[in-house]
C-alpha cells in the first residue's frame, strides 16, 4: 500500500516487521543452555524502532472533546479561556490544524495509528475494524523505545485497544507511576466539553456552571451565532453553555499543567493541547465543514528542547509564535515518533511537522464523513489554506437526516421545528434541502461559515478543477474503501461475522546470563504483539526481547492483534516443556484480497456518473450485471435517483424486479426501496421486511432505513417492523423507533 508521501513494498515490510518471524516450529524444550544456543532471538513484531536521539523528552497531551478554536487566544472575544490562552502565549498556536473526520471515533482511530480510517477500514462510526497486520498504535513504538505511556482515559479507536498499547489506561493513569528517570508520554482527555454537556440541565451540571465567577459566565444575549442557526433563545442558551463548559475545561487544563510544574517536569516536557474535532452542535460535530474539523492546537516546547523539536528553525518555537502550516491529525503519530527520536515506519500516512524527521509542509488536508451513528452518508473534503472542496457521493440525501442522539440537542430541535413551520431563512435552510450538490466549493477567506457554494461559479473553475484533482489523487493513493457498502465490507473484513483469535504465545530459551536464563516469547499470528509479566501483581509489559527469568518465578504472556480477540494467557517457569506446534493457517486479510481486484477502480468509475444525471442511465443499467455487489448497489441507487421519464422508470421497474432476488442483501434492499418509491410496494415491501432478519447487522440497518424513507408505504408491515425493537444492534433499534413514530403520526 502506498501512502501519499512514501511508496512501500509491503511484502518487504512485512518480512521485516511482522509477527511471522515468530512462527517457527518449536521443538520440545527444557530450557537448557544447548537449546538456547540453537534459538534465533525474536524481536518486537513490528519494525523495531531505531533510536535517533539520545535525549528523549517527556510529552504531555492535554486533549478535550468537541470544540472548535473558540478560545480567547484564537481571537474569540466571547470566550473565557485564560489558562489555555496563557499556554498559547508560552508556545506555538497552530491556526490551520484539522481533523480528518468530524466525530471522535474515526478521528481517534487515525490519531493512534497515523493512518486514514478510509484506508484501514475504521471509517464508520462505532465499527469494529480489522486493520492490516502492520498497523500499530504508535504508543507501542514509544514503549518499545523505553517510554512510559499512559492514557487517562478515553480510547475510542474503532477497535479494542490492545493490551500492549499502554502501560496504563484508566482514570488513575499518570506519569507519576513510571520508573524513576523514565521518559513518559501521558494523555489526559477532558470530557466536560462534550456535546452532551451543552444540553445538560441536570442538577450536577447546573452546580458546576454556578461555580463560575460572574465574569466567566457567558451571556446568551451577547452570543454571536453562525448564519446557519436560527436566532432564538434556545439556540442562544446552547451557544452560551457551550462556551461555559469550555471555561470549565480551561480550569482542568490549568490543574494538569500545575501538576507538571509541581513535579519539576515543565522544563523537560513538550505539552500539546488540542480538541478532537469541531464544536458539538448541529452542522459542527459529525460534519466536515470547518465547524466540524477545524480544531485548536497549541504546542509548548521548553527552551532547552527547541533545537531537538525544530533543529533548523528553533526560533519558530519561541513563546507566542503563530504557525499557519496545514497540520492533519494523522500527522500526530509520526510527529510524536520524530520528537521521541524513533524512526517513523514507512506505512504511516501522516507526516511529521516537528523533530528531526520533519517533512515539508502540507499543501492539502483531507477529511471524510461516512456513517454517523444510524445515518449513512458518504462525503469527502479537501482543503488548502484558503479553499475547501467537498464531494458528496450521496447527493440524493438531505443533510438533515435523523440521528437520535443529535436530536436531543435543543438547537437541533429548534432547527427542525422552525423548518417544519417554514420559518427558516437564507443559510438556515441549507441543512434541510432535500438533496445536496455533487460538489461544493468555498472560499473560506471571505466565507468562513461555508454557506456560499462556488462550485458552479465560472470565476472559480480553475480552483474547482485543482481541488477536484487533489481529491481524486488522494482517493486513489490511499485506497479509500468508503464506496463499499458497509454490509459488504463487514463480510470482507470478518467473514460470517466471526472474529479471528490471536494465536497462543509460545516460550523458548534464548541465552543465559549468570543464574538467570532468558526466555523468548513467540506468536504465530502475523502482526501480533506480546504482553508479558512476571508474577501476578506486576503490570503487563510490551515484549521486545528475551526476558530474564529466575528459577521458581512464573512468566505469563498474552498476544494481541488489532481487530482480533486476544490469545489465552499462558504461563511458564523454568523446567516446563512444550510440544512441537505447527503454524496455524490464517485467512487472507481483506486488504490483501481487495488490492488484488479492480473493485475500487470500478466503484470510482460508477461514481463518476453522479455528475451526469439522466445521461448516466444506460451505464447504470449496464452495471446491474456487474460481478461485484457493491457496483450493482450503486447502479440501483443511480437508477432510483435519476430515472425521471416514464419510459426509464418502467424499464427500471422490470430490471429492478429481478434485483429483488440478488444474492447480496444490500442490493435487494436498494432495489426494494426504489420499487416502493415507484408504487411497487406490494412486491417490494416483503423484501425489506425479510431483510430485517439478515445475519449481518448493517444489512438490517440498511433495511430499516429504507423502511423509514418510504414513509406511510411501510404501514402494512408495522407488526413485523416492531419486532426490530428487540434487535441486537442499537442503531437498528433507533431507526425502528423513528419508523414506528413516523407511522403513528400519520
Amino acid at each position: 500500500m502506498a501512502s501519499p508521501k512514501n511508496s512501500i513494498n509491503r511484502r518487504q515490510f512485512l518480512q521485516i516487521s511482522s509477527g511471522s518471524a515468530a512462527a517457527m516450529l518449536l521443538p520440545q524444550i527444557s530450557c537448557g543452555a544447548e537449546e538456547g544456543a540453537r534459538y534465533r532471538e525474536f524481536t518486537f513484531p513490528t519494525e523495531l524502532p531505531v533510536i535517533l536521539e539520545s535525549h528523549r523528552p517527556n510529552i504531555l497531551w492535554v486533549s478535550c472533546e468537541d470544540i472548535s478554536p473558540d478560545l480567547g487566544c484564537y481571537g474569540d472575544s466571547y470566550a473565557v479561556s485564560p489558562n489555555i490562552d496563557a499556554l498559547a502565549a508560552q508556545g506555538v498556536r497552530y491556526t490551520n490544524a484539522y481533523a480528518h473526520a468530524g466525530v471522535c471515533a474515526p478521528v481517534r482511530s487515525g490519531i493512534i495509528t497515523g493512518m486514514y480510517p478510509t484506508t484501514i477500514g475504521t471509517h464508520h462510526m462505532r465499527c469494529k475494524g480489522v486493520p492490516p497486520a502492520y498497523v500499530k498504535c504508535f504508543s507501542e513504538y514509544l514503549r518499545a523505545a523505553g517510554y512510559y505511556c499512559t492514557n487517562n482515559v478515553k480510547t475510542d479507536y474503532q477497535f479494542d485497544p490492545p493490551l500492549t498499547a499502554w502501560d496504563e489506561s484508566s482514570r488513575k493513569a499518570h506519569w507519576r507511576n513510571r520508573a524513576k528517570g523514565q521518559p513518559f508520554f501521558a494523555v489526559f482527555n477532558f470530557t466536560i466539553s462534550h456535546e452532551s454537556k451543552i444540553r445538560d440541565r441536570s442538577k450536577g451540571m447546573l452546580q458546576r456552571l454556578a461555580s463560575l465567577q460572574p465574569h466567566e459566565k457567558h451571556d446568551p444575549v451577547k452570543a454571536v451565532l453562525p448564519p446557519y442557526y436560527p436566532d432564538t433563545p434556545a439556540v442562544r442558551k446552547d451557544w452560551a453553555q457551550y462556551y461555559d463548559i469550555i471555561t470549565l475545561m480551561d480550569k482542568q487544563v490549568a490543574d494538569i499543567l500545575k501538576q507538571l510544574e509541581d513535579d519539576g517536569l515543565a522544563d523537560n516536557t513538550i505539552v500539546w493541547f488540542w480538541g478532537d474535532h469541531g464544536r458539538g452542535l448541529p452542522r459542527g460535530k459529525r460534519w466536515i465543514y470547518d465547524s466540524g474539523i477545524h480544531i485548536p492546537l497549541i504546542i509548548k516546547v521548553p527552551e532547552k528542547l527547541r533545537k531537538l523539536a525544530m533543529p533548523r528553525e528553533s526560533d519558530a518555537l519561541k513563546p507566542g509564535t503563530v504557525n499557519d502550516d496545514l497540520v492533519a491529525f494523522i500527522d500526530f503519530a509520526p510527529t510524536m515518533l520524530s520528537l521521541a527520536g524513533v524512526k517513523i515506519p514507512d506505512h504511516i500516512q501522516g507526516r511529521a511537522f516537528l523533530g528531526r524527521q520533519k517533512a515539508e509542509p502540507r499543501e492539502y488536508i483531507f477529511a471524510a464523513r461516512d456513517r454517523m451513528d444510524e445515518a449513512y452518508d458518504l462525503i469527502r473534503a479537501v482543503r488548502d489554506k484558503r479553499y475547501k472542496y467537498i464531494r458528496n457521493y450521496m447527493p440524493h440525501l438531505t443533510r438533515g437526516q435523523d440521528i437520535e442522539y443529535m436530536n436531543q440537542m435543543p438547537t437541533m430541535q429548534e432547527m427542525r421545528r422552525l423548518n417544519a413551520a417554514g420559518k427558516l431563512r437564507g443559510p438556515q435552510m441549507q441543512y434541510f434541502h432535500e438533496t445536496k450538490p455533487v460538489e461544493e466549493l468555498y472560499d473560506t477567506a471571505g466565507d468562513p461559515h461555508e454557506v456560499k457554494n462556488l462550485a458552479d461559479d465560472p470565476e472559480y473553475k480553475d480552483v474547482l478543477e485543482r481541488m477536484r484533482k487533489a481529491h481524486i489523487k488522494w482517493v486513489k493513493e490511499t485506497r479509500d474503501i468508503g464506496r463499499i457498502p458497509e454490509p459488504e465490507f463487514d463480510e470482507m473484513k470478518r467473514p460470517g461475522g466471526q472474529w479471528q483469535k490471536t494465536a497462543t504465545p509460545r516460550f523458548a530459551p534464548a541465552r543465559t546470563a549468570g543464574e538467570k536464563k532468558h526466555i523468548a516469547i513467540t506468536c504465530a499470528t502475523e502482526g501480533a504483539s506480546i504482553a508479558y509479566r512476571i508474577g501476578k501483581n506486576s503490570g503487563w509489559k510490551l515484549y521486545t526481547k528475551p526476558v530474564p527469568l529466575e528459577t521458581g518465578r512464573v512468566l505469563s504472556a498474552k498476544a494481541c492483534r488489532i481487530g482480533f480477540k486476544d490469545s489465552d494467557e499462558v504461563r511458564f517457569k523454568l523446567g516446563d516443556s512444550q510440544t512441537r506446534i505447527a503454524r496455524p493457517k490464517a485467512p487472507s486479510h481483506w486488504r490483501d484480497k481487495l488490492d488484488k481486484t479492480d473493485l475500487l477502480k470500478r466503484l470510482r468509475r460508477i461514481k463518476k456518473l453522479d455528475h451526469k444525471g439522466e445521461k448516466a442511465i444506460p451505464k447504470y443499467f449496464e452495471a446491474l450485471a456487474d460481478e461485484y455487489a457493491s457496483v450493482r448497489y450503486w447502479a440501483v441507487v443511480g437508477l432510483r435517483n435519476n430515472c425521471k421519464g416514464f419510459s426509464d422508470v418502467e424499464r427500471a421497474k422490470v430490471s429492478l424486479k429481478r434485483m429483488l432476488k440478488d444474492p447480496a442483501p444490500v442490493v435487494r434492499v436498494a432495489a426494494a426501496h426504489a420499487m416502493c418509491d415507484w408504487g411497487q410496494e406490494k412486491e417490494a415491501l416483503p423484501v425489506l421486511v425479510e431483510a430485517l432478519k439478515c445475519d449481518t447487522d448493517k444489512a438490517r440497518l440498511y433495511a430499516v432505513i429504507a423502511l423509514k424513507k418510504i414513509g406511510a408505504k411501510a404501514r402494512p408491515a408495522s407488526p413485523r417492523i416492531k419486532s426490530a425493537l428487540k434487535d441486537s444492534d442499537n442503531y437498528v433499534q433507533r431507526v425502528t423507533r423513528a419508523v414506528l413514530g413516523q407511522l403513528e403520526n400519520k
